[in-house]
């Protein structure tokens, strides 16, 4: 094991004394008639989740993390960590999505002066963030089709010199390019504080690649057909950081647990099912021109999660662009939800 490599354990043992958590969540944004983020729907959305999801990306780009200005960003994150501070089994990643590398620094400042979170000096792990449920914060390469990965690796570095530990988000449907498995084994080989990988590209090609990944923790980001991608099932990934944890925790936490305990089939079973009805209720919102589907799909579902069946009668969830989804794909995904036997009898919030 090279010296990077006892670095980033040794850090990750400080971070996660119980294991890292193999289900993430980037949780959803949700807005007042008014436009002011809804805390309190947030809240009710967080305790219906939490029993099967301990790990939390906010704000995460299904959270609308691109969308939200510095302010709101910096309420959503406030939120998070306010509103876990007596969680000790919940840990939090710190999205900064912003399309470069002086959009992140700024943003982390702006953090720090609002007092969100602290910085502290940590013998062998460079900073680390206090309160300690704060395990990292969260970045993506920098937006741009044309960039190479000379400026890519640049961009990444001068982040990962301010020694936090960090994870990197693979998303190209926004920063329009991906880091490249060379690209993101040169930076493991130089900082141990880069402990944490998402791809959402559906393409894995990091994952799959035959680079060191120096015992990064790797999570899947990308839907559908979840059993096969995880190590238990012969695949490249330690855990998954999915939008759906938003609508479907207790089942994509089945998927896991199966797995753990050497039920391929049962796992199998369940993932088929949710990649059936996950691939209908994307296809449904997929003519919206606001947001990302990975938010649409998962606000249209959680509606009726939050007030079961009646919320085919209910005004749709606002976009952060101020747009409701609509009557009809609201009523077209309450079909998929209750052939599938996914309706509840009551929602979360009656």
């Amino acid at each position: 094991m090279n010296d990077r490599k006892k670095e980033r354990v040794n850090l990750v043992r400080k971070l996660f004394p119980e294991g890292i958590p193999r289900l993430w969540c980037p949780l959803l944004t949700h807005y007042r008639d008014d436009m002011t983020i809804d805390f309190e729907r947030m809240e009710a959305h967080f305790a219906h989740i939490s029993p099967w999801v301990k790990g939390f990306l906010m704000p995460g780009s299904t959270g609308d993390g691109w969308e939200l200005t510095e302010r709101e960003t910096l309420q959503v994150a406030k939120f998070a960590v306010d509103h876990t501070k007596n969680m000790t089994d919940v840990r939090l990643l710190i999205g900064l999505l912003r399309p470069d590398g002086a959009g992140v620094k700024g943003t982390l400042a702006a953090m720090k002066d609002r007092n969100v979170f602290h910085l502290r000096a940590d013998e062998g792990a460079g900073q680390v963030i206090s309160p300690q449920r704060i395990c990292g914060i969260t970045i993506c390469p920098p937006r741009g089709k044309t960039l190479s990965q000379v400026k890519i690796d640049s961009e990444l570095s001068g982040i990962l010199d301010m020694k936090l530990p960090t994870a990197l988000y693979q998303l190209p449907q926004v920063t329009e390019n991906e880091a490249a498995p060379e690209t993101f084994s040169r930076l493991t080989e130089k900082y141990a504080n880069l402990i944490f990988f998402k791809d959402s590209s559906g393409d894995d090609g990091i994952a799959t690649s035959s680079v060191d990944k120096g015992g990064v923790f790797l999570v899947r980001g990308a839907e559908g057909d979840y059993a096969r991608w995880l190590k238990e099932a012969g695949g490249p990934y330690d855990g998954f950081l999915l939008s759906t944890a938003n609508s479907f925790p207790r089942e994509l936490r089945s998927v896991i647990e199966n797995l753990e305990r050497g039920d391929l089939k049962a796992a199998e079973e369940t993932s088929t099912r949710l990649s059936a009805v996950i691939g209908k209720i994307f296809a449904i919102v997929q003519p919206l021109t606001h947001g990302n589907a990975f938010t649409n799909a998962n606000k249209a579902i959680d509606h009726f999660l939050a007030h079961g069946p009646d919320g085919a009668n209910l005004s749709g969830p606002l976009l952060h662009a101020g747009v409701r989804i609509s009557l009809e794909m609201l009523a077209a995904t309450g079909k998929v939800l209750d052939d599938q036997a996914f309706m509840p009898e009551r929602g979360y919030l009656e």
